[in-house]
């Protein structure tokens, strides 16, 4: 049995007879950047977020970028942050001028320690980037109170947890600001490029407003050196038609969640602590096994597609290798890149397909009673 570990030919087949109008309807009124689908987008995820402000962008790397800015960073500052994240996590601190200051994950959560933050803090210290990591929402109340003792900003990324919970309040608005993603693979993907900040601060959402069009604020009045990142119409259009369908995706990708945590509860492999006051959306279901390379490839061999979220931690890349952070600096995260393996979640698998793929999990890693990582 194929089991693809994301499926978006299966979600446009179910959203094409909308997807088509929306697209004829940006090309007749020549919106093709900005415009009202993207206004109207903008709205309906601020509300969605619970927050007063949200600003479309191109990417969620600009959003990244732009949500540092206004939070102040600037060049010579640090921003302290997990390296168990994609690249762009840290190359915005780095658009900046600022130095990315990397702290180890809580290995039941594969989330920033919120413990190590303290001792992190220095006088260059501008601001604290968690990440929501696969969905799970980091433990903002304890990031929270480090920065207010240390007059600290929070910048969210929340690229991978569109409409998680924290407490009960969806991510996006617990920061000063937070920045999604909107590439196609995340729950709400749009069809192409597309990122956002949120935030309940109107200096900020002024800025990054007049930031994503050259730094206007009226037409050809540029108040400083902006970017151009601004979102397409087209973008606009499809990310509303997938709004309204995320709530049920969620459920759905929850479901698959419950039912490979119960079945794979046996099984030699470990997975992140989920906090029963939380509520994780899985953008990514992962496990983690000592035997990644042969599970992966006897898996694959029974057509179970599987990715690896991530294979290395930021401060063991090439790109920050001028960090100076030799392997062993950070052990909890270099353990968890060592042996984390996603496994298929997207909203269109069927019952059978996730019970085929959680026995085969089963029977390539063996039983054993699991536990936290």
């Amino acid at each position: 049995m194929k089991v693809p570990v994301l499926d978006l030919k299966a979600e446009y087949a179910e959203l094409r007879d909308e997807i088509l109008p929306a697209l004829e309807r940006v090309c007749e009124s020549s919106a093709f950047v900005l415009g009202p689908e993207v206004e109207a987008f903008e709205r309906e995820f601020a509300d969605f977020c619970g927050v007063k402000h949200c600003v479309a962008l191109s990417t969620g790397t600009a959003a990244l970028h732009l949500g540092l800015l206004a939070l102040g960073v600037q060049p010579g500052d640090e921003v302290i942050t997990s390296p168990n994240t994609f690249l762009a996590t840290a190359e915005a601190i780095t658009y900046c001028g600022a130095v990315p200051f990397f702290v180890d994950i809580d290995p039941a959560t594969g989330n920033l320690d919120p413990n190590l933050i303290e001792r992190a803090v220095s006088p260059r210290t501008r601001a604290i980037l968690p990440i929501h990591l696969y969905g799970r929402p980091a433990d903002m109340d304890a990031i929270r109170e480090v920065a207010s003792r240390h007059s600290l900003r929070i910048l969210e990324d929340a690229a991978q947890a569109h409409g998680a919970r924290y407490r009960g309040r969806r991510v996006g608005g617990i920061g000063h600001a937070a920045a999604f993603s909107f590439y196609p693979t995340k729950n709400l993907g749009a069809y192409g490029e597309g990122g956002a900040l949120t935030t309940d601060d109107d200096q900020i959402a002024k800025f990054v407003r007049a930031a994503r069009n050259h730094g206007q604020t009226a037409r050809y009045e540029h108040e400083f050196v902006g970017y151009n990142n601004r979102l397409q119409g087209f973008q606009g259009a499809v990310l509303r038609i997938k709004l309204r369908r995320l709530y049920a995706w969620t459920q759905r990708r929850q479901e698959i969640a419950h039912a490979y945590r119960k079945s794979l509860a046996g099984a030699r492999v470990e997975m992140p602590v989920d906090d029963p006051r939380d509520e994780c959306v899985y953008h990514q279901f992962v496990i983690y096994t000592d035997n990644r390379n042969a599970v992966v490839s006897q898996l694959a061999a029974r057509e179970i597609e599987t990715v690896i979220h991530y294979p290395k931690p930021v401060h063991l890349q090439p790109a920050y290798s001028s960090l100076g952070l030799p392997p062993g600096t950070l052990p909890k995260v270099e353990r968890a890149c060592d042996r984390v393996l996603s496994l298929p979640v997207h909203p269109w698998l069927t019952n059978e397909q996730v019970n085929y793929v959680a026995n085969a999990v089963r029977e390539v890693t063996g039983e054993r009673k699991a536990s936290a990582v």
